[in-house]
C-alpha cells in the first residue's frame, strides 16, 4: 500500500474542512498536516453552535467558527498553538470503529514519544501526556473509507480557548481555569520551550507507515480534489451548513 503526505500551510477553516472532505470523497489514502489561520473554533456534526460557541466573542476576535462532519465536541484551533493531521484510508483496513481509534491514536502516541514526551492512547480518542490531554481525534466514514483528524497542542492558552465557547462564568474564574490546566497540557509546557512541530510531522508520517506497511510519498491535491475543494468551500462557509442546529 501506498499513502500519500500533503505538507499544507495554513487556511481558513472554510478552506481546511472542505479539502479533508475534498479527499474523502476522492478516495485517495492520504495524511494531511495543516494549521488554521484566522484561528477558528470547530465544532461536531451533530452540535449546536449557538449552544456551544461564544459567537459573540468569536466575531469579534476575527475567529472563524465551523461545522464539521466528523463528531465529537467543539474545538478551538489557536493559529500558533497547535498540528492539525488528517488522516483518510479505506475502513477495510479498520472495520471496528473503535479499532480504528485505538490504531490512529498509538500510532500518534507512538510518534509523540519518539521526541520525547510521555504520550499514551486514553479513553477513545484522546492522547494524554503524563495523564494531561494533548491531542483529540473525531471520525466518519463514507464510501468505504474513513476521515479521523484531530490536534496535537504545541502550546494552550486556557482562557483564551474558553472566551471563544460557550461555557460557565464559574469556569472562567482564576480557580476552575489551573484545574483545567492540571488537565491539560502541550508539547511547549511539556519541553519548557517553544517548538515549531515540524519534527513531530515528520515521526507522524513515519509512525503512520508503521502503522499501514505503507510506503509514503509527497505530492499536492488532484485538480479534481481541488475543484471539489472550492465546491466544498461554499458549504462550509454557508449559514445553511454552520447553524443547521
Amino acid at each position: 500500500m501506498c499513502i500519500r503526505v500533503i505538507k499544507d500551510g495554513y487556511h481558513d477553516a472554510y478552506t481546511n474542512m472542505a479539502i479533508d472532505e475534498a479527499i474523502l470523497n476522492a478516495a485517495i489514502p492520504t495524511i494531511r498536516f495543516y494549521r488554521w489561520k484566522p484561528s477558528a473554533v470547530s465544532i461536531g456534526y451533530f452540535q449546536s453552535i449557538y449552544e456551544d460557541v461564544n459567537v459573540e466573542e468569536c466575531r469579534r476576535n476575527g475567529v472563524d467558527v465551523v461545522r464539521r462532519i466528523t463528531g465529537g465536541g467543539a474545538v478551538y484551533h489557536d493559529k500558533e498553538g497547535e498540528v492539525t493531521y488528517s488522516i483518510v484510508i479505506p475502513s477495510s483496513l479498520y472495520p471496528d470503529i473503535m479499532e480504528s481509534y485505538h490504531a490512529i491514536c498509538d500510532a500518534i502516541s507512538k510518534a509523540l514519544k519518539s521526541v520525547g514526551l510521555n504520550a499514551e492512547h486514553a479513553g477513545i480518542n484522546d492522547i494524554v501526556v503524563n495523564g494531561k490531554k494533548i491531542s483529540g481525534s473525531a471520525q466518519t466514514r463514507r464510501n468505504d473509507m474513513l476521515l479521523q483528524h484531530g490536534t496535537i497542542l504545541l502550546k494552550v492558552d486556557i482562557k483564551k480557548m474558553f472566551s471563544m465557547l460557550n461555557v460557565s462564568e464559574k469556569k472562567i474564574e482564576d480557580k476552575e481555569i489551573k484545574r483545567i490546566e492540571d488537565r491539560v497540557t502541550s508539547v511547549e509546557r511539556e519541553f519548557g520551550k517553544a517548538i515549531d512541530g515540524e519534527e513531530i510531522v515528520n515521526e507522524m508520517i513515519y509512525s503512520f507507515s508503521e502503522m499501514l506497511d505503507a510506503e509514503t510519498y509527497e505530492e499536492w491535491l488532484t485538480e479534481d480534489e481541488i475543484n471539489n475543494a472550492e465546491l466544498l468551500r461554499e458549504k462550509y462557509e454557508s449559514k445553511e451548513w454552520n447553524f443547521k442546529r
